[in-house]
Parts: C-alpha cells; structure tokens; sequence
C-alpha cells in the first residue's frame, strides 16, 4: 500500500550544461526554477533522468522541465485558511 503524498510542481528551463571535470565527478544540469526566490533560483544536479522503464537519458541546454517537490502526508502541516476582514 503506497503513502498518500502531497506534492508542488513548478516550471524550469536547464540553463546549461557543466560537463564532466574527472572520473568521478558526474555531469551536471544547471536549472533555472522559475517560482524560486532570486536566490535560489537555480539549482545544480547530476544530468541524468530515468523513464518509467528505467533507460536513462540526458537533459539538453534550453530544455523545459518540471521540478517536483514530494513529501509524505506526516512530513506537512496543514496551511492555516485565510480569514477575510470586512471594511
């Protein structure tokens, strides 16, 4: 039985791509988040994603991505509802 997860997707764009600089240090994909504050607004990774049948592949410069933040339901709290004032 799979645990209920809550999730926030947001817009990205890879700015570049930052080759490999040895044997045992991986490329890497810089990614512009679009929602993030100024400055944390990119974020460096390791360039390689997987498909649902687990062939790998590499993020090109330019491409549109999607950043996906995932937590199970005991790692959240509830957002506090809004209340509106009348004038």
């Amino acid at each position: 039985m799979s645990e209920k997860k809550r999730r926030k997707r947001m817009r990205g764009r890879v700015a570049k791509v930052i080759p490999s600089q040895g044997t045992t240090d991986p490329e890497r994909a810089e990614i512009e988040v679009h929602e993030a504050e100024p400055l944390y607004r990119e974020v460096r990774v390791e360039n390689e994603v997987t498909d649902e049948d687990g062939n790998t592949a590499r993020l090109k410069p330019g491409a549109q991505v999607d950043i996906v933040i995932e937590a199970t339901d005991d790692a959240t709290t509830s957002k506090p509802t809004e209340t509106k004032h009348r004038h």
